[in-house]
């Protein structure tokens, strides 16, 4: 009983869960508040796989025989990426509300998350104060920088936002790349490749695979939202109908997306490129399909890229797109 709600909490921390709630919300709710919240996990989630390979640090399973692992991991602990993504979605889902409930009820999920973690003995009590550290520094960044550098990003050319979305993107992957060269004589220790197997894993060779993949999906995220402000942005339909419909069809591209992947492996050049375009189909493609279907909408008065979209419409697109979610109608908070 104890032991599968802690599975749940757990979930509710994972990539599995808070990837697809996102879409949902970005695409069918409050499109302004899903791209807040993407944006800063899918930096988090970067900046994480970078630091586990910097800290290379075993999970608690791996070295004290005492401990039970309930869940069969290959990639290091340190620091806690469940208990940092629990921080930023959470915590910017209650700064958005703004409601003492909602700031406790936020607060004991994150305190659950942490625990379900060291419960399943994946994760250390330390790990999981890392975690929530960083967590916690995204957030504050996010809350405080966020006025300042959307507008300065807003009112870059188009070219110069895409620029930047790389840059930024392969700086940590260059950063894992370091990382990773670094460990170039590091072995797996006999003791943890054997508790891994004990509890159902295996052991595989350091590689930039899932790194490469989270900068990819960064990438595409930041190119995207740039592009569709450079549009005009978007808005969900009214009507019963038209929100399923619409989620219906942008899981259908994702979904099509993942089977490409599935194709092309995981190697650091495709990883980075499917993330990519899985990123520009969310943030971008999706929306631009819904408004072409109708089944949303351009918001009333928003320019459409045109000659001089990109330094016009798309920067008053992306500042309003991403700074006003806090003015949005209750029915579309997430």
């Amino acid at each position: 009983m104890l032991t599968g709600f802690m599975h749940l909490m757990s979930f509710l921390g994972s990539a599995a869960f808070n990837a697809p709630l996102l879409m949902i919300v970005y695409w069918c709710v409050s499109p302004r508040a899903g791209a807040r919240i993407a944006v800063v996990l899918s930096l988090g989630s970067v900046l994480n796989t970078m630091l586990k390979l910097v800290f290379h640090a075993p999970r608690p399973y791996w070295t004290d025989p005492s401990v039970i692992g309930r869940e069969p991991i290959d990639s290091f602990g340190m620091p806690s990426g469940h208990a940092q993504n629990s921080v930023v979605a959470w915590g910017m889902a209650a700064a958005r509300v703004r409601r003492r409930p909602v700031w406790a009820g936020a607060a004991a999920v994150v305190v659950l998350i942490g625990a379900s973690r060291v419960y399943l003995g994946v994760h250390s009590p330390g790990q999981v104060l890392a975690g929530w550290a960083i967590g916690a520094a995204l957030l504050a960044a996010a809350l405080v920088l966020e006025p300042l550098l959307v507008p300065w990003w807003a009112r870059r050319p188009i070219g110069v936002q895409l620029a930047l979305a790389l840059a930024v993107s392969t700086g940590f992957l260059a950063g894992a790349q370091a990382a990773l060269e670094a460990l170039r004589d590091w072995t797996w220790p006999a003791a943890w490749e054997r508790a891994i197997a004990a509890a159902g894993g295996g052991v595989h060779p350091l590689t930039l695979d899932e790194c490469a993949a989270a900068s990819g999906g960064l990438f595409g995220l930041l190119a995207g939202l740039s592009l569709l402000a450079r549009r005009g942005w978007f808005r969900p339909a009214d009507g019963w109908w038209r929100r399923p419909a619409a989620l219906a069809a942008g899981l259908a591209g994702a979904l099509a997306i993942y089977t490409l992947g599935l194709f092309l492996g995981t190697r650091p050049v495709p990883g980075f490129a499917v993330h990519a375009l899985l990123g520009l189909w969310i943030a971008a493609g999706a929306p631009e399909t819904f408004v072409r279907l109708r089944l949303a909408a351009r918001p009333a008065g928003r320019p459409t890229g045109g000659a001089t979209g990109g330094a016009t419409g798309g920067a008053g697109g992306i500042t309003r797109a991403v700074t006003r979610a806090g003015g949005e109608r209750a029915g579309q908070r997430p």
